[in-house]
């Protein structure tokens, strides 16, 4: 093979190799080791990080009584959220990652975005976002954002394929896996923590707000609401609202 038919990093390593470099087993190594440590990043710890996120975010929406507040129709945003984010955790788990998992994965993220606006802008008129809870939509925004780069740099090839910046034709087609670094275990695991830890939340907290308010039409507004969690306070000096 010669060396100037690869692409740098691989151009560099195997010209080191083939000069017979000192260093040079030690680049192939290093090479060969980056999928796996960004494998190993995107499954222990992107992937906890955003489950973590969702049942910290779960529990703020019940702390300031979502049900009695914003109601179905905030909770099913994030049931909306909770489903464009799975999509691409899906597929990237059970199907060859390839164009077009990358572009659906693409896709989802920007809907996620879009809805996450539309979730906040509705939310904030009827119960108060504490700081935390911002902290916790930050972190719900950026992970889908890091977890579609790695795998786009995983999948390079396809990823430069995508948009046109490579010889191969993007592979547009749905097949399952045929041979996966997970094991079948650590994939239903990582399916189990998405059920446990995403879908089962939510999927009680849309219950307990459908139970209070069956309806998805918007809820007054906090001024005007009789439940809301947005009130002014009374001040110490005059006993009337702020």
């Amino acid at each position: 093979m010669r060396t100037k038919t690869l692409r740098s990093p691989a151009r560099a390593t195997m010209a080191a190799l083939v000069g017979k470099h000192p260093d040079g087993a030690e680049h192939l190594r290093r090479s060969l080791g980056v999928e796996t440590a960004a494998r190993r990043w995107l499954i222990g710890a992107v992937m906890p990080l955003w489950l973590g996120a969702g049942v910290a975010d779960w529990y703020q929406h019940r702390r300031t009584r979502i049900e009695a507040t914003a109601g179905t129709r905030e909770s099913a945003m994030h049931a909306l959220m909770l489903a464009e984010a799975g999509v691409p955790v899906t597929l990237g788990l059970l199907c060859e990652v390839n164009a077009g998992v990358l572009a659906t994965s693409a896709g989802a993220l920007g809907a996620h975005s879009a809805t996450a606006a539309w979730d906040v802008r509705y939310a904030d008129q009827r119960r108060r976002i504490a700081p935390i809870e911002q902290h916790i939509h930050s972190v719900l925004e950026v992970v889908p954002l890091m977890a579609t780069s790695l795998l786009a740099v995983l999948h390079w090839d396809q990823a430069r394929a995508l948009v046109g910046q490579d010889s191969h034709r993007p592979d547009f087609r749905l097949r399952l896996k045929r041979r996966d670094p997970l094991s079948a275990r650590a994939r239903a695991g990582l399916l189990g923590a998405f059920v446990l830890c995403g879908a089962l939340p939510y999927a009680e907290e849309m219950w307990r707000c459908w139970r209070a308010r069956p309806t998805l039409q918007p809820q007054p507004a906090a001024d005007t609401a009789s439940a809301g969690t947005q009130q002014p306070r009374p001040t110490p000096s005059t006993g009337r609202p702020e």
